[in-house]
């Protein structure tokens, strides 16, 4: 039988999941065909994107204004080439200012089964979400384990399938050895500073960070500190780290191979023996490396006074979540300063063992050791169609 999809992503991580699941659908379903949106993984599966995904990077707060009109007519263009195409399955990918306008449309105007991967952290904040996005989807891919019953109480069938961390390639002790010479690191311990990928994190996060890292420093002078960046803050992480503690090391990906400047930064979080991190899915990479971290994060003002009053847990940090336990410590708002992040670093480096079992468990319970998330979420696919 014949398998027909539609599929849409619209952000770089979408595009890994995107390409993932249609290699998993290959592999199940040999006779399936893709139309959709997608990034050069995704083609590299098959799909010839409908337009370039670049256009859908936007989507967001204030950058989505000026882009209003021509975003709302991709939405209108792409939920009618769905209904027109009427495809087994439309499989929506992340980016929910986009792709939940697109399944909600294609719902009013057809049957056709909707599938969303990633689900919404409604167990977070703003529960109400699952409830609306039920109007529009009806089978949901999770990438965390507790999640399936926030979005089964809400109408929708849902599964975990794994979360994409568990599938990355791990660091050879080659690579870790080549980094150590090629950026004259030696035998000496590593702190990681991950101060953000956007540029408006880093302007927040790279003062305090650097005035954490000296006072660290001072204390424990023999740690040398290496900085993974992104490429789009890169060169404003450049600008920051100038007053970082002597010896600092940036790893630009600027004009790298994609594949060297990945493989460099995975080789720098295996080697690392600490690391300090901005709040985010970087937890869970550094979890994968078995290394202990620090996570700290400063908001707006007013963004810390509305997540105050509406969030719903106790913690931000995935590890912490994930393996149930509060063994990340972590400095957020008004405690993202220096002197209790340095003292956070202290007392983890003094203690990393304290970590290890929470970030084994939070790896086992994503799926670590298992089938690959692409193929769980595939599977899972074709087992709610038929």
């Amino acid at each position: 039988m014949s398998l027909r999809v539609f599929i849409l992503a619209g952000e770089p991580s979408g595009d890994r999941l995107g390409a993932a699941l249609m290699e998993g659908l290959k592999t199940l379903a040999p006779d399936v065909s893709f139309e959709g949106i997608g990034g050069t993984l995704m083609a590299e599966q098959g799909l010839q994107s409908r337009f370039p995904m670049d256009e859908l990077s936007v989507m967001g707060l204030a950058e989505v204004l000026p882009k209003y009109r021509h975003l709302k007519r991709r939405i209108r263009e792409t939920a009618d080439a769905v209904i027109a195409m009427r495809p087994d399955v439309l499989i929506t990918i992340d980016s929910p200012d986009f792709s939940l306008r697109v399944a909600r449309l294609v719902k009013q105007g057809s049957d056709i089964r909707t599938v969303h991967y990633v689900a919404p952290s409604v167990w977070a904040w703003r529960p109400g979400r699952a409830q609306k996005m039920a109007t529009c989807i009806d089978h949901v891919l999770a990438l965390l384990p507790f999640e399936p019953p926030y979005m089964e109480s809400a109408g929708m069938d849902c599964d975990f399938v794994g979360h994409p961390v568990v599938a990355e390639p791990k660091a050879t002790a080659e690579e870790i050895a080549a980094l150590r010479q090629t950026c004259d690191l030696g035998d000496a311990p590593i702190l990681l500073a991950l101060p953000g990928s956007r540029r408006s994190e880093v302007g927040r996060l790279a003062p305090v960070f650097g005035a954490a890292l000296r006072d660290f420093a001072a204390a424990y002078p023999e740690y040398r500190i290496v900085v993974p960046t992104a490429g789009p803050v890169a060169e404003l992480v450049r600008q920051h780290a100038k007053d970082w503690p002597q010896g600092t090391v940036l790893l630009d990906p600027t004009g790298l191979d994609p594949a060297v400047a990945e493989a460099r930064k995975r080789a720098a979080f295996a080697a690392a023996d600490l690391a300090l991190a901005a709040s985010g899915t970087v937890s869970l990479e550094l979890a994968a490396a078995r290394t202990p971290m620090v996570i700290a994060y400063r908001f707006q003002w007013l963004t810390w006074q509305i997540m105050k009053r509406m969030a719903l847990i106790d913690t931000v940090t995935l590890v912490n979540l994930v393996s149930e336990t509060r063994v990340v410590p972590e400095c957020l708002g008004p405690d993202c300063t220096p002197s209790r992040i340095a003292g956070a670093l202290a007392d983890v480096r003094a203690n990393p063992e304290a970590q290890q079992e929470a970030m084994g468990l939070t790896m086992e319970r994503l799926g670590e050791g298992g089938e690959a998330p692409g193929l769980r979420a595939a599977r899972a696919v074709l087992a709610r169609l038929q």
